[in-house]
Formats: structure tokens, C-alpha cells, sequence
């Protein structure tokens, strides 16, 4: 079995692995117990797991077992704050971000959040004023290393311009959309960004260029790259997905990416989701991926992806270039 790999954030003495478990998914929203299935995850070397105070009761099932395993101080917790309400008012403000942690706290069981991301941005909020409530609360033990979620990289580099001519700690980890699909629209509304696409080259080169730790939600594109998916049967792709994968990446290049991603599979002998899993590991990127399941199995796969050898040439044969 393959190993974890593991990099560093700045500002976590954690060391933290590739793959972040994420807790998006039916059995955290609805808080049930699921111990078991995270001491499966964590025995195969997965220590880190993104949450955020939107996902309903997901934060207390992952604090439910972080507090009866005592695995505080050998896991890094991610959670996410100050997303809009239900009514889509905007929520980047200290008061909301700071109500935000305690409550998240309380579910998790804690008091202090490893990384702690916006996990929205409201482009009306300067952004060095972002940075000021993120340092208060970094300089006060609640925080370790934060950023952005769904912010663009020139918000980010704007709000580190702020921060590198005030003396103080900057964004060092942002979580887009990113992974082999391209997203075809803001799936949720409220300013959700990829970088995924053609369109979006120079975010990619940015990233690139300062290696800032990029945490990439729906890597496999919501159950695109799952395998059940067959790239030359798009008229059931609606069988499989739901209606936000289907409007987010049911498209003609995205169906064409598939189809190469099910050759390349074949001729490797991995699966569909390893050969989509192991191209976002071979990016120039410093890139984590967030996987959700429910069967450790397919955590095992993906784990096994991160040795998949795959050239430049197929790397790039696969998105189309």
C-alpha cells in the first residue's frame, strides 16, 4: 500500500497530509457518530479534515471523535467562516467571523482551529481590514495559519501586500475550486471561484509561482471522475450526478476529458478517479486535494494515486493542452 504523503503549511507545526478528509457529505451534515469510518481514515495517515460552520452538524460529529479518540494535538482541524446567510447577506465583518469561531469551537470541541479560512469574500471589505482581525485572532491563540476559501488570488495578493507592509502575518493557504474538470459555472452563487480552465491560466501561474498551499475542493468535480460516469454516454450522466455536478461540469470538453481519463486509466490499470486524482498531484502547484466518501476503500485508492506516474506530456494530453 502506498504511503501519505505529507507537506507543511506555514504557520502549523503539524505536519499536514495531501489529502484532506472532507466532511461535506449526508452522515457529518446530520451529526451522526462516525467514529468508525475516521479511525479508518486516519489509520491510513489522512491527519488533516476540513469542515466549516455551514455544514450543518458536521463540525460536531468530527469533534465528537477528535475528543473520544484525544487526537487534538495530532490532527489539523480546517473549518471555514463568515459565509452569507440564508438570505445571501454578506458576513466578512469581525463580529460575524468572530461569532462564527466560538460556535465552531463548541462543536469541535476545542478551543483553538489549526487553519481557519473565509470561506467567502466580500470584495466591498478592504482587505488589509481582513488581515487585521485574522492576525487578532492568530495573536491570540485562537488561530494558526488562515485565507481565503473562494477568494480570488489577486484579493489575496492584496490583502498580503497589506500585510507584509504592516509587519504582520499574511494568507497563507487559499481553497479553490480546482481538479481536472473544469468548472462551467458558480455552482452555489455567493462569488465561488476555480481555477480550473483555460480561463483560469494566470491563477494557476500564480499559485505557481509563490507555492502558497492550495487546499482544492471537489477535486473529483462532485462524482464527475467517480467512475459511474462513462464518457461516452453523457445522456445518463443524470442517473449519476446531481444537479449541481451537472450544471457545474456536464459539458462537451469536461465529457472529452473523461473519455481520454477512461483510455489513459485503462492502459495504466488504475481507475477512472486514481488517473483524475494522481493528475492534480503531478501539478506544479503546491496542491493538497479534499476527498469526501463514506468507504474507506476508495480512500485507499486515492492514496495509492499519489505514486501513479503520469508524464508532462499526459498531464497535459488529459486537460486538453
Amino acid at each position: 500500500m502506498s504511503e501519505m504523503q505529507y507537506k507543511q503549511i506555514p504557520y502549523l507545526d503539524k505536519k499536514v497530509s495531501r489529502i484532506f478528509y472532507g466532511t461535506a457529505i449526508d452522515p457529518f451534515h446530520r451529526g451522526e457518530n462516525v467514529n468508525e469510518l475516521l479511525d479508518e481514515i486516519y489509520a491510513m495517515g489522512v491527519n488533516a479534515f476540513d469542515t466549516a460552520r455551514v455544514y450543518q452538524s458536521a463540525e460536531k460529529s468530527l469533534g465528537r471523535w477528535i475528543t473520544e479518540r484525544g487526537l487534538r494535538d495530532q490532527v489539523v482541524i480546517l473549518s471555514k467562516c463568515a459565509h452569507p446567510n440564508s438570505f445571501g447577506k454578506k458576513r466578512v465583518n469581525e463580529k460575524a467571523i468572530r461569532k462564527d469561531f466560538s460556535e465552531s469551537c463548541r462543536q469541535l470541541q476545542t478551543d483553538y482551529i489549526d487553519i481557519y479560512l473565509l470561506h467567502r469574500d466580500d470584495p466591498d471589505v478592504e482587505a488589509g481590514e481582513v488581515v487585521e482581525i485574522m492576525n487578532a485572532l492568530h495573536a491570540e491563540g485562537k488561530i494558526g495559519a488562515f485565507g481565503g476559501s473562494n477568494w480570488t488570488h489577486q484579493r489575496i495578493e492584496a490583502a498580503n501586500e497589506y500585510a507584509y507592509a504592516h509587519g504582520l502575518q499574511p494568507f497563507s493557504v487559499s481553497s479553490p475550486n480546482f481538479g481536472l474538470a473544469e468548472q462551467l459555472c458558480d455552482l452555489w452563487g455567493g462569488g465561488c471561484v476555480t481555477i480550473s480552465g483555460p480561463e483560469n491560466a494566470d491563477a494557476r501561474a500564480w499559485y505557481t509561482g509563490n507555492q502558497m498551499p492550495v487546499i482544492a475542493y471537489s477535486s473529483l468535480a462532485r462524482g464527475f471522475f467517480s467512475g459511474k460516469v462513462k464518457g461516452d454516454e453523457p445522456e445518463k450522466a443524470s442517473q449519476v450526478l446531481d444537479g449541481y455536478s451537472m450544471k457545474g461540469y456536464a459539458g462537451p470538453d469536461n465529457f472529452e476529458r473523461l473519455r481520454r481519463c477512461e483510455k489513459l486509466a485503462q492502459e495504466k490499470g488504475c481507475t477512472v478517479p486514481q488517473l483524475a486524482m494522481a493528475w492534480i498531484y503531478r501539478q506544479e502547484m503546491n496542491v493538497f486535494a479534499v476527498v469526501s466518501t463514506t468507504k474507506a476503500a476508495r480512500m485507499k485508492e486515492n492514496i495509492e494515486a499519489m505514486n501513479l506516474p503520469l508524464t508532462a506530456d499526459e498531464v497535459r494530453w488529459l486537460d486538453l493542452r
